[in-house]
């Protein structure tokens, strides 16, 4: 018994160190990551769709992507991902998590979010709509990118100047996926 939790706790620094040396690679980023200067969490909860991402393996293969934010009772704010995997017609996922605003009067639009007990990833709402109707989403690296709509496609015209706004800012857009997400 004592052994095996030796090795569990070996296992939990050796993620940490892992965890850190990522950070600090990450860090280097020559990416225009700042974030807008107000965020309002009343109008930004409720179902945000997917319509642009960087590929990663806890999304890989997902379609009808959306996020859906609600208040907790403890101040938080429950994060409820969903999607199906590789068509609409494939298993249905979904991921609850948690977000929380570390710094709501200086930082408020950098958010922490975590899938997994007390681990959390950056969220940083980079872009938004003055009237809540899309947002980009980065992180504090370059390695997380996502653009979000209240609808589930956006209008090519929107898209493409959110484009060229990730590309000034340093993103390499060209990594970006398209979500495919059901016409309504």
């Amino acid at each position: 018994m004592l052994k095996s939790l030796n090795i569990f706790f070996t296992a939990i620094v050796l993620l940490f160190i892992g965890i850190f040396i990522v950070s600090c690679k990450t860090q280097k980023t020559m990416v225009d990551n700042t974030v807008v200067k107000e965020l309002n969490v009343q109008k930004y909860l409720g179902t945000w769709y997917e319509i642009a991402r960087y590929n990663h393996v806890f999304e890989r293969g997902l379609v009808g992507v959306t996020a859906n934010y609600s208040l907790r009772e403890d101040g938080k704010i429950k994060v409820l991902n969903s999607g199906y995997k590789n068509s609409f017609e494939g298993k249905f996922a979904r991921a609850i998590g948690k977000a929380k605003i570390p710094d709501p009067i200086t930082d408020p639009a950098k958010l922490k979010v975590s899938f997994f007990l007390f681990f959390y990833g950056d969220y940083y709402v980079m872009e938004l709509d003055k009237d809540y109707q899309w947002a980009v989403i980065g992180s504090s690296s370059d390695k997380y990118l996502w653009i979000l709509s209240r609808k589930p496609q956006m209008e090519n015209q929107l898209y493409f100047e959110l484009i060229e706004r990730l590309k000034k800012r340093g993103y390499d857009v060209s990594k970006l996926i398209k979500v495919e997400q059901k016409k309504l």
